[in-house]
């Protein structure tokens, strides 16, 4: 199946935090969008692998994804190296998406700024024909590059290049966020231990960010991305 955007987060609920209004944005807009999660978040403090397979799965449906997977890197221990690069190329190859949306080029996490670098360094590799990778049928995969990566902002602030109105989808990313029971403020899950993303203050600094972003275009809320390439328009009213 071939997609035109295809999320790289390194762990199952980035996406939904920092770009799952602009997945259901360009899904509306009738775009084949999908999601291959690297890891299963098995370092995750709350909650175990089968909860969030479970919670990420909710999350698909809220937002009407075409495709869900897991790419089954380690959590916490994946490198940008051959091996790893390898794995990602075979996903890139297998849905030869047009667009490519990854983690921060920066953040708290070091998992997000990894995963970045793997997913630019793997889109590229990926259209060289002289890199052979197998399908899971065992055929040999055609060479496909993207046209663009983008990486979405996470909890460090980064000037984006670009903002999408999300506006619409806004309830519908908040929905998919609180798929999520074992990972965000929940009261129900209060004898877990309580981390960073739990607290309800995570949530309400979130919702600032996406007003901020909004603010900046005139909207009520928007999610920023950055890009290693600049862009181009045919028309500068393209802009306005």
């Amino acid at each position: 199946m071939k997609l035109d955007i295809l999320v790289f987060p390194s762990h199952p609920d980035d996406a939904e935090l920092y770009c799952a209004g602009t997945i259901a944005k360009h899904l509306a807009l009738g775009k084949k969008v999908g999601v291959a999660d690297l890891t299963r978040g098995e370092l995750g403090t709350r909650g175990t692998v089968e909860i969030r397979r479970e919670e990420a799965a909710n999350a698909a449906a809220i937002l009407n994804l075409t495709v869900r997977e897991n790419v089954g890197l380690a959590d916490g221990f994946f490198r940008n190296d051959q091996q790893h690069q390898q794995e990602v190329i075979r996903v890139i190859r297998k849905y030869q998406p047009e667009i490519i949306i990854a983690n921060a080029i920066t953040d708290r996490h070091p998992d997000h700024a990894r995963a970045a670098e793997l997913v630019q360094e793997a889109a590229f590799y990926a259209g060289l024909r002289r890199i052979k990778t197998v399908s899971a049928n065992g055929t040999e995969q055609e060479a496909w590059r993207p046209k663009l990566v983008l990486n979405f902002i996470q909890d460090t602030y980064i000037k984006p290049d670009i903002l999408i109105d999300i506006t619409e989808y806004w309830p519908q990313k908040v929905a998919s966020i609180k798929a999520y029971k074992s990972q965000f403020y929940n009261p129900n899950w209060a004898d877990e231990p309580q981390t960073y993303i739990s607290s309800p203050e995570f949530m309400e600094v979130a919702e600032a960010r996406a007003r901020e972003f909004g603010r900046s275009i005139q909207a009520k809320y928007a999610e920023g991305f950055t890009s290693k390439r600049l862009f181009g328009v045919n028309d500068l009213f393209d802009l306005v």
